[in-house]
């Protein structure tokens, strides 16, 4: 049985890339709707949309959703969601699945997953998914974020870098050999205290080196744990041609 937890989908207009994201259409429905509706395939006691915007709002409202409207000045999803914390009153121990306002192909059941991991993890402030790289092309992207973990399951490093160092061979050797490295996704489960805490941390060296936010909860101490993940996540949507890539996809889906 999937344990209690809640889904808030963090949302804002504000985006270099893509301007006025959210409200793209898609097959017929904006981008956070279709974010919305996959969500509420998960097995989550709530699906709230936290956002700085009235138009996103108005349209939430409007197919049925939820909707908060937080303060413009976050400047992380995961500051949304201590605020959406804080207006529902949720106790320290409620589970709160972060699920960005802009990936609309994330499967329901990696939802479940990671509330679950959670749960039974109670000395982690915090629970994500990875899954294997078996591209070294991949393992090279500083885009692409990796993470080590040991043997239970806690985090114990994210990076751009190339994390394990393959000492005395080439990545495709240790490819070839059985080694896989793990790929983070940005895909958390949180505890509710824990998001108060991390709302109230300021970004320590190892955050503004690698501008990765989920080294803030490392440094201070926190536990994180993770797991590979149940089901493929594909990419979410920060481009036009990532934009493209869904529409075709949720065109066959929907």
């Amino acid at each position: 049985m999937t344990s209690p937890y809640h889904i808030v989908i963090p949302a804002r207009l504000a985006s270099q890339r893509l301007p006025n994201k959210p409200l793209a259409e898609i097959a017929g429905r904006t981008l956070i709707e279709h974010v919305y509706r996959r969500a509420c395939e998960a097995n989550a006691e709530s699906v709230i949309i936290a956002t700085d915007s009235e138009e996103i709002h108005q349209r939430a409202e409007a197919f049925g959703a939820v909707a908060l409207i937080t303060s413009a000045e976050h400047v992380s999803g995961s500051d949304r969601l201590a605020e959406c914390v804080e207006k529902m009153g949720w106790d320290e121990k409620t589970l709160i699945v972060n699920l960005q306002g802009d990936e609309p192909l994330m499967p329901a059941a990696c939802l479940d997953q990671v509330a679950e991991l959670l749960q039974a993890a109670p000395d982690a402030a915090a629970a994500s998914l990875f899954y294997p790289i078996h591209s070294a092309r991949e393992i090279n992207d500083s885009n692409v974020v990796k993470v080590v973990v040991d043997s239970s399951g806690r985090a114990l490093y994210f990076s751009r870098a190339v994390i394990p160092h393959a000492r005395g061979k080439s990545i495709e050797e240790a490819l070839a050999g059985g080694f896989s490295w793990k790929r983070h996704v940005g895909l958390y489960a949180y505890r509710a205290g824990a998001l108060r805490a991390f709302s109230k941390m300021k970004p320590g060296d190892l955050e503004d080196i690698e501008k990765l936010e989920q080294l803030r909860f490392l440094e201070a101490g926190y536990r994180m744990v993770l797991a590979s993940a149940v089901a493929f996540i594909p990419a979410g949507v920060d481009t036009p041609d990532d934009l493209d890539r869904v529409r075709r996809a949720l065109a066959v889906t929907d």
